[in-house]
């Protein structure tokens, strides 16, 4: 039913239940595990000039770390895991890569946010994903809370 599997990751610890669901999925469909990290280009563009050279590559890092992390996990298990670190908005950025990857599902980790949280966050990433894709997404809400 699915041969491709997008997982995004931000780097958090919320990517270990994330996986906890997506990558059985993985396995049952014998897909290959795609996992993406979006450097936010919203946050780099408020660096100033001085500071955001560095800010950019800094986030790179962790990118690459994130997606390297998601990729041994798979392979631990089995599976082919391909990894990209790209720049954009992360909700866009996703799903234009589930699109030129012919991404079958979407696994996507969150947390609950409060009314106040979602209104100062104007929504969150995963909420984003869920309202313009195309294609089947599944949320994996963190019981531990952190984002």
């Amino acid at each position: 039913m699915y041969d491709d599997i997008l997982i995004p990751t931000d780097g958090s610890e919320t990517i270990a239940e994330t996986l906890a669901h997506g990558l059985p999925i993985a396995e049952h469909n014998d897909a290959t595990v795609h996992s993406l990290y979006v450097v936010d280009s919203r946050v780099t563009a408020a660096a100033t000039d001085e500071t955001g050279p560095e800010l950019e590559a800094s986030l790179e890092d962790e990118g690459r770390e994130a997606v390297a992390d998601v990729a041994d996990r798979a392979d631990r298990r089995g599976l082919e895991a391909v990894t990209d670190v790209r720049k954009g908005t992360p909700s866009k950025a996703i799903l234009e890569y589930a699109d030129e990857h012919g991404i079958d599902l979407i696994v996507i980790g969150t947390r609950g946010k409060s009314p106040r949280e979602k209104i100062a966050s104007l929504g969150s990433v995963s909420e984003r994903v869920v309202d313009n894709a195309e294609i089947p997404v599944f949320v994996v809400r963190d019981v531990g809370g952190a984002d």
